[in-house]
Parts: C-alpha cells; sequence; structure tokens
C-alpha cells in the first residue's frame, strides 16, 4: 500500500525528523505534477528528505506509481493546496530549498489575486526557510515570470541568486525537467528559471 507510505494527513504540524527517521535537509516541491521530478531529485539526493505538495488526488495517484518504498525512502507526499498558509506547516528555517515548477499564472487581470507568489506567500517562507536556503522557481508565462521576479527582489529577506534575475536555461544543479516543461517546448513556450536565496 504505496499510499499508507507515501502519503501523509494535511495540515497536520509533525516532526519532520520522526517522519523520515533522520535529521536530512528537508526540501519541498510545491506542485508535483506528475511525479518526474520528486521521483528522480529523491534518487540523485539520497541524503536529503523532500516533501511534494499536489492537491489532485488523480496526480497523487500518478505520482505513486513512481515511487518504491525501496528506492524513495527519503519522499512523502502532503495532498494539500498551498497557499500563503505554508507556514502552519513547518516550524521556522526548517526547509533547505524548495521547487516551485509551473505555478498555474491566471493570466487574467482580475484573477491575478489567484497567484501563489505574492508578499504574503513569500513572508511566510522567508520565515520557515533557513538562511541560505534557496527557492527554485520556473514559469513558460513571460508576464508571471516578471511579476514572481520583483514579488522576490522587493522583499526584504530574498535576492535573485542570477544576477540578470530571469534565465532561459536552467542554471541550477540537476535540473530535471518536468512532463510539462517538456510538453510547453514542444508547443514553443520556452520556461523562465529563477533562483532565489533566503539572504536574512
Amino acid at each position: 500500500m504505496k499510499d499508507r507510505y507515501f502519503c501523509l494527513d494535511p495540515w497536520e504540524r509533525r516532526n519532520w525528523q520522526s517522519v523520515f527517521g533522520n535529521d536530512h535537509p528537508l526540501f519541498l516541491e510545491i506542485g508535483s505534477g506528475k511525479g518526474e521530478f520528486i521521483s528522480h531529485y529523491s534518487k540523485i539526493f539520497p541524503d536529503r528528505n523532500i516533501l511534494g505538495c499536489e492537491v489532485r488526488a488523480k496526480r497523487i495517484r500518478n505520482i505513486l506509481k513512481k515511487l518504491d518504498p525501496a528506492e524513495n525512502q527519503n519522499i512523502r507526499l502532503l495532498p494539500v493546496y498551498v497557499d500563503a498558509r505554508i507556514g502552519q506547516l513547518f516550524p521556522p528555517e526548517s526547509l533547505s530549498g524548495i521547487f516551485i515548477q509551473h505555478p498555474d499564472p491566471w493570466p487574467k487581470r482580475k484573477h491575478h489575486k489567484n497567484r501563489l507568489i505574492c508578499r504574503e506567500f513569500i513572508d511566510a517562507i522567508a520565515v520557515i526557510l533557513r538562511l541560505g536556503a534557496r527557492v527554485q522557481v520556473s514559469t513558460d508565462h513571460d508576464e508571471y515570470a516578471h511579476w514572481i521576479l520583483r514579488e522576490f527582489l522587493t522583499h526584504p529577506r530574498m535576492e535573485s541568486v542570477f544576477p540578470e534575475g530571469i534565465r532561459h536555461t536552467p542554471g541550477a544543479e540537476h535540473h530535471i525537467a518536468t512532463w510539462f516543461e517538456q510538453e510547453q517546448r514542444r508547443q514553443g513556450f520556452e520556461p523562465n528559471y529563477m533562483l532565489f536565496s533566503k539572504v536574512e
């Protein structure tokens, strides 16, 4: 029963060392999609614990198909919709990194209030990230990329690792292209990659 092994009850604040049975650095992927990133990343870095957040039951089932308790012992899944309440899940300075793969751009102006990346969300992750921890973000929506860059650069506790702010090549360690990224590339939409660090 892989779901019992990998899936955790949502919004229950817990001791993450007890969950994984070790004190390895804890990383978070927001929006795990079909599971390409999280399933490969856990094997590349067996000494890192990684949580995947995905709210849709169908996507959770697709992720579970790619996981094996014997090979992915450092993965757990949280079936939650992530927003600025993310601070309820983690103690201060407990995360060593966050990956945000192609968040919904909510392109219509009247829907911008629904975007994940906003001041309240960055306020929350600035508390739960360790000093120097990095946030990797990718999106193929150009306007949203500049929105994301602006939101991070105007936050006093964040800075861009990339001097140019946005890159069109990954520039981060061990890039793993998701199904969505590959599909969008085939349709002519090139990703924008950003990398931020908590500075204080």
